[in-house]
């Protein structure tokens, strides 16, 4: 394949409206996947663009209609976003739409106050606001062949990493759980950084989403053994909504304040600065503030004695000496989130508190 010049660009949401109505945009090439984009995609992806927040490049590859002389733009990688654009501001303009499939409004999830509304509805301002918003484009030489094409996605597409579960459950899920979530475990970028729970490599990849998520699992349901699919269930049961959401949004964060005013920096030089007995620390926590098994609703939390850090200190030169039985010392330094490794690691914890 011979060296290929890109013309790097951007182009107005607008711009490409009038390509459409104009005829001159092709948004589906052979090449090209048919739109497969759910309601809720298409939600979360409208409301991106109203807020102004970056998305992916937009690649078009520009031709010739040797016939008419007209400029043809064609829409390498990008159909989707485009579309669904398309269809929101102005659905006549898509030949093949059909309601009930390509319809769709902004969900109250992801923008209470333009929710249902259709774009000739909303405020003149948002309407300039998604008009006006520029997509970074690459556009292709006219005579790149489409053999080429799918040989520079090939490229791009090999030197990726594979998704782990969040990354896969952060593109699947766009529903209030996953907002919340995604919302909690970045409010503690500090903390995680301060305590040294997640290097940057695991935060760049959302373990600290998965972990928040898991805690919040915690919260509701009691000690458990970690389980991707537990957790890929607690997202979809609260696509639409979830109740306990505030009561769980003031917990949490009343948790993790309570952990860094009574231990703070102290935390990364301390055993429980390990992801799995992180989890425990903030369980027994949890457990003493407002204990497990009750309900959501609102309720005030109960004081932390000062023993706690010193219960925590002793069982931290515990853990690092390894003065413990054999299957209690594997436990605490494994990383398995297996139930029976979660109850002995919190038991431990408690014990060595009680005898304060």
């Amino acid at each position: 394949m011979a060296n290929k010049n890109i013309v790097r660009t951007v182009y107005k949401v607008s711009d490409f409206v009038s390509w459409q109505r104009s005829k001159s945009l092709i948004l589906s090439p052979s090449f090209q996947r048919r739109s497969v984009w759910s309601p809720a995609a298409k939600s979360y992806f409208v409301d991106t663009v109203m807020k102004g927040l970056p998305v992916p490049i937009i690649f078009l590859r520009e031709r010739t209609d040797l016939k008419t002389l007209e400029p043809q733009r064609e829409v390498v990688d990008g159909q989707q976003r485009l579309r669904t654009l398309i269809s929101f501001i102005d659905p006549k303009l898509l030949k093949d739409f059909k309601k009930g499939q390509d319809d769709f409004s902004v969900k109250k999830s992801h923008n209470p106050e333009v929710a249902g509304m259709t774009f000739d509805k909303l405020d003149e301002g948002i309407r300039q606001s998604i008009l006006d918003y520029q997509f970074s484009v690459h556009v292709l030489q006219s005579d790149t062949e489409d053999t080429e094409i799918l040989q520079i996605f090939a490229r791009m597409n090999s030197t990726g990493m594979k998704l782990n579960d969040q990354e896969l459950r952060n593109a699947e899920y766009l529903g209030v759980f996953k907002q919340l979530a995604y919302q909690l475990a970045y409010e503690q970028l500090g903390k995680w950084r301060g305590w040294g729970v997640f290097s940057e490599t695991e935060i760049a990849r959302m373990i600290e989403v998965e972990e928040t998520s898991d805690l919040i699992l915690t919260m509701l349901k009691g000690v458990h053994g970690k389980s991707q699919s537990a957790i890929d269930k607690l997202y979809a049961d609260h696509e639409e909504s979830f109740k306990s959401g505030n009561e769980v949004t003031r917990r949490f964060r009343e948790v993790m304040e309570t952990i860094d005013r009574t231990i703070g920096v102290n935390l990364k030089d301390l055993a429980f600065s390990k992801k799995p007995l992180f989890h425990t620390l903030f369980s027994f926590y949890y457990e003493l503030m407002y204990g497990f098994g009750k309900s959501m609703e609102r309720s005030t939390p109960k004081h932390v004695p000062s023993s706690v850090v010193k219960s925590i200190g002793t069982a931290s030169r515990r853990i690092e000496r390894g003065a413990l039985p054999e299957r209690l010392a594997k436990v605490l330094r494994g990383a398995t989130g297996n139930l029976e490794s979660r109850r002995l690691r919190l038991s431990f914890l408690r014990r060595i508190h009680k005898k304060r």
